[in-house]
C-alpha cells in the first residue's frame, strides 16, 4: 500500500506526510535528522532521550468510566475519567498531531495466537516512538499489512504536548487515558515510550479474561522436551536473568497469556533494564544490542560511541528495546504448551522466605495476589530496615479487573493442567539486611534447574508453620545448608520474631483484597499466632 492509498482521515489526522511501517533504517535516518539528541552507538543501536520523564507516570493514568463498566478494579490503579474530559484530551492530541510535518504509523499485533491477537495502531510524531513500537508489537508480514484493515485499538501519542492542568481530573501536565468504549488511548505530556507498551498490556488485561484467557506479567521459556515454565517477579528479583537460559528457548520476557491452547507472548520484542548490563552476566541481552535496538536515556562516550551502562546520571531506569528474534535462542512463533512449573520470584530482605518452597493452588493464589518482594530503604534518613513491597499479581499497575479474578483463573488453569507452583527467594539468607547474605546466583540457578527437571517433587519436605508452604530438605547442586531459613540464623528467637513480623505484613496488606477473595484464598495466608517454624 503506497502513501497515496493510506491516510488517517478516520482518525481525524489530516497531515499529508504519513510514514507507515517503515524499515528501522528509515526510523534511524529521521531520528538523526529531526530528533535532536539521537545518536548511533559503536554497535549500531539508536540512543534516544525520553525527555523529562524517564519512567511511567502511574498517578496520571486514567480509565474512562462509562455505563456498564462496574467490573473494573476502580481505585488508585484505575482512576476513573469521565467521557467529556477524555474527549478534551483526545481533541488536544489530534489537534497537536495535525500541526506536525510528518506522522509515523505503526500497525502491528498484540498476541502471537491468531485467535486472540489484537490489531493495534500507533500514531506518533517521534521516530523513536515508531521504532520502539516496531520492536515491541508483533510485526506483520507485507501480506498481513496489506489486509490489515481497521485496527482494534488505536494509540494517539502526542507526548510532546502537555495536558491542560486546568482540565478537570488532571494532576499534572501528563495524562495517559485509556477508553475501552472507543478502543483508544491518548498520551499527553510524557515521551516515555513504556507508556505505550504497558498501555497495550492493560488493554489485554481487560479483554483477555472476557475470553477466559489469563493475561500475566511474567516471562516464559521452554525446555528441550517442550516443557514450559513461567517466571513472575517484581523488579530486582531476577525474572529476566533467570528466564534467559541458554539451555531453554525464550518465549518472552514480560507479558503473556494462558489460553486453552497454552501460553502465548503478547509482544514481538523485549524491553530490558540496561543498568549495570554486562556481557558476562546477561550475554543474551547484551548481544541483542545492535542495529534496530533502541537505547533509552543511556550515556555514551561522544568519541568512541561506547555506552557506559553503569552511568545513571540521567536515570536509573535506563532501558533497551529490541525485537525478540535478536535473542539467539528465542522461540518463533512465541507460543508454548501449558506450563508445568510456575515460579514466583521474590527478593526477601527480611531473611525469612526459604530459597525454595512449593505452593498449593490456594497458596499460589494468595502469593499471586500479594506479589511480594522487599527492598532496603534509602540512606538519606538513616533508615536501613527492610521495606516490604506488595504489587498484586506481580504487576498491580497494569491490572484492570480485581486481582482475585486473575488469581482464580490462575488456580483453575493450574488444577486443569497439573501445573506446579513454587516460591523462590533470590534475596537474603542467614539473617536480615546487615547480617544476612544474598543467596548467590549459582545456588538460585541450581534451584531453578531442579524445579524444571522435576527433581524437587519427590524429595522430603517440612512445612513452614507461619506461611504454611512446604520446604524441600534437599536440592541437587545446592551449595551449603540454606534450605531451612531458621537453621541459618544464629538466634532462633530473632528468626521467629522476624517471621511473625513478615507474616503480619502479608496479612495487613491482604486486608484490601478480602472482600473480593474466596475463603480458600484467605485461609492460604500466613498464621502468626504461634510463630514456630520448620526446623
Amino acid at each position: 500500500m503506497n502513501k497515496q492509498e493510506f491516510n488517517l482521515e478516520k482518525h481525524e489526522i489530516t497531515v499529508k506526510k504519513i510514514i507507515r511501517n517503515p524499515s528501522p533504517g528509515r526510523f534511524y535516518e529521521d531520528a538523526i535528522k529531526y530528533d535532536p539528541g539521537s545518536v548511533i552507538t559503536d554497535v549500531g543501536a539508536l540512543v534516544v532521550s525520553s525527555g523529562k520523564r524517564t519512567g511511567r507516570s502511574p498517578a496520571d493514568k486514567r480509565v474512562v468510566k462509562t455505563e456498564g463498566m462496574d467490573d473494573i478494579w476502580w481505585g488508585n490503579v484505575n482512576i476513573p475519567l469521565d467521557e467529556h474530559t477524555f474527549k478534551i484530551n483526545h481533541r488536544r492530541a489530534v489537534d497537536y498531531l495535525n500541526t506536525r510535518k510528518r506522522i509515523y504509523v505503526i500497525d502491528g499485533f498484540a498476541g502471537w495466537d491468531p485467535k486472540y491477537r489484537l490489531k493495534v495502531r500507533i500514531i506518533a510524531e517521534r521516530p523513536y516512538h515508531g521504532l520502539f513500537m516496531h520492536n515491541m508489537l508483533i510485526r506483520p508480514t507485507q501480506e498481513e499489512l496489506k489486509s490489515f484493515g481497521e485496527p482494534d485499538f488505536v494509540v494517539y501519542n502526542a507526548g510532546k504536548f502537555p495536558a491542560n492542568t486546568f482540565t478537570e481530573g488532571m494532576t499534572s501536565d501528563a495524562s495517559v487515558d485509556v477508553n475501552f468504549k472507543t478502543n483508544s488511548m491518548v498520551i499527553l505530556g510524557t515521551e516515555y515510550a513504556g507508556e505505550m507498551k504497558k498501555g497495550i498490556f492493560s488493554v489485554m488485561n481487560y479483554l483477555m479474561p472476557k475470553q477466559d484467557v489469563l493475561s500475566m506479567h511474567c516471562s516464559a521459556n521452554e525446555g528441550k522436551d517442550g516443557d514450559t515454565a513461567l517466571f513472575f517477579g517484581l523488579s530486582g528479583t531476577g525474572k529476566t536473568t533467570l528466564s534467559a537460559d541458554s539451555n531453554r528457548k525464550l518465549i518472552g520476557d514480560d507479558e503473556h497469556c494462558w489460553s486453552d491452547s497454552g501460553i502465548f507472548n503478547i509482544e514481538g520484542g523485549c524491553y530490558a533494564k540496561a543498568i549495570g548490563l554486562t556481557v558476562e552476566q546477561e550475554p543474551e541481552i547484551y548481544n541483542a544490542i545492535q542495529f534496530g535496538t533502541v537505547l533509552e536515556n543511556v550515556v555514551l562516550d561522544p568519541h568512541t560511541r561506547k555506552v557506559d551502562y553503569n552511568d545513571v546520571s540521567i536515570t536509573q531506569n535506563t532501558r533497551v528495546s529490541y525485537p525478540i528474534e535478536y535473542i539467539s535462542n528465542a522461540k518463533i512463533p512465541c507460543v508454548g504448551g501449558h506450563p508445568e512449573n510456575i515460579i514466583f520470584l521474590t527478593y526477601d530482605a527480611f531473611g525469612v522466605i526459604p530459597p525454595v518452597s512449593s505452593l498449593t493452588p490456594e497458596q499460589a493464589m494468595y502469593h499471586f495476589i500479594s506479589g511480594y518482594t522487599a527492598k532496603v530503604a534509602g540512606t538519606e534518613m538513616g533508615i536501613d530496615e527492610p521495606q516490604a513491597t506488595f504489587s498484586a499479581c506481580f504487576g498491580a499497575a497494569f491490572l484492570v479487573w480485581p486481582p482475585a479474578r486473575y488469581a482464580e483463573m490462575l488456580a483453575e488453569k493450574m488444577r486443569k493442567h497439573g501445573s506446579k507452583a513454587w516460591l523462590v527467594n533470590t534475596g537474603l539468607t542467614g539473617g536480615p539486611h546487615g547480617t544476612g547474605k544474598r543467596i548467590n546466583l549459582k545456588n538460585t540457578r541450581a534451584i531453578i534447574n531442579a524445579i524444571l527437571e522435576g527433581k524437587l517433587g519427590s524429595v522430603d519436605s517440612v512445612q513452614d508453620k507461619v506461611f504454611g508452604f512446604k520446604i524441600p530438605t534437599t536440592c541437587p547442586g545446592l551449595e551449603g545448608d540454606i534450605l531451612i531459613p531458621r537453621n541459618t540464623w544464629k538466634n532462633k528467637d530473632d528468626y521467629d520474631a522476624q517471621a511473625n513480623k513478615l507474616g503480619n505484613l502479608f496479612i495487613n496488606n491482604f486486608k484490601k483484597y478480602e472482600d473480593d477473595s474466596s475463603s480458600e484464598i484467605l485461609n492460604a495466608g500466613p498464621k502468626t499466632d504461634d510463630a514456630v517454624t520448620a526446623s
